[in-house]
């Protein structure tokens, strides 16, 4: 019988090594492996805040076809990373959180943050705070209270309005709120309102972005109006807006030395 070249004794050593062979993944012209950028760019799609993304909007804002995000995100749900809910939404799984927890440990914000509002209090002698998005509200997570016996105070953690007072509205303009003060807080790079939450307490306030220029929150300085009005709160906008870049920089891992991003933003 005349032997089968579809038999596997019959094949050649190297036949046989190329056949077991895993076949290569596509990689982009950097030398990154497709895949694996893909299933990273499906993680970073989620805002700070957002518990859940259906699977259209993963599609959009990642610029993939469904079936790809599905199968992505399938394979990133058996090792933990991402968990699809009963109503077919996928959320980050207990792997991503672990993995952020790492991170921290390695390198704790707070410490980058606390540094830079302690510095920006003293050469503006009022107090300073961080917030950031947490669903439609934001959170401070980092405050330094001022020299003055006389001054705003904010609980950590409460959650406060978007849309009331300056670090709110920082928050929505650089996330693509649309309108006309929003626009106009993206051409000037920061903002500041008088008793628009609180009635006497004026604040200034500037956006801090993270990894890839993503928006992190604002950074804010707050006192009485009575010792802030729109002058002063003017003038001290040019020390915020250096602190918020000087925390864009650290934040997002970047030397500081590298090109000035402009505070002209568009989403």
């Amino acid at each position: 019988m005349k032997p089968s070249a579809s038999d596997p004794k019959n094949l050649s050593t190297a036949a046989v090594a190329q056949a077991d062979a895993p076949a290569a993944e596509p990689a982009g012209s950097n030398g990154a492996v497709t895949a694996v950028a893909r299933a990273l760019q499906i993680l970073d799609a989620y805002a700070l805040g957002e518990s859940h993304l259906s699977l259209a909007e993963l599609s959009r804002r990642c610029g993939l076809h469904k079936t790809t995000v599905l199968r992505l995100a399938r394979t990133l749900a058996l090792s933990g990373y991402m968990v699809q809910r009963e109503d077919g939404d996928w959320r980050l799984g207990s792997a991503a959180g672990w993995l952020g927890a790492r991170y921290k440990a390695g390198f704790d914000m707070q410490n980058v943050l606390e540094p830079a509002l302690r510095a920006l209090t003293l050469a503006c002698g009022e107090s300073a705070a961080f917030y950031v998005r947490e669903g439609n509200a934001r959170t401070c997570i980092v405050r330094v209270e001022g020299p003055q016996a006389l001054r705003h105070h904010v609980r950590m953690g409460e959650e406060l309005p978007l849309d009331k007072g300056s670090p709110g509205r920082v928050i929505l303009a650089f996330s693509g709120e649309p309108g006309a003060l929003y626009e106009e807080i993206r051409e000037r790079g920061y903002h500041y309102s008088i008793g628009e939450r609180e009635q006497g307490v004026a604040t200034v306030s500037a956006p801090v972005f993270g990894m890839h220029w993503r928006l992190f929150g604002s950074v804010c300085i707050s006192g009485p109006a009575s010792r802030l009005p729109v002058q002063k709160l003017e003038a001290l906008a040019q020390a915020l807006l250096a602190t918020a870049k000087q925390l864009s920089y650290e934040l997002a891992g970047t030397p500081s030395t590298a090109a000035v991003r402009g505070s002209r933003w568009h989403p």
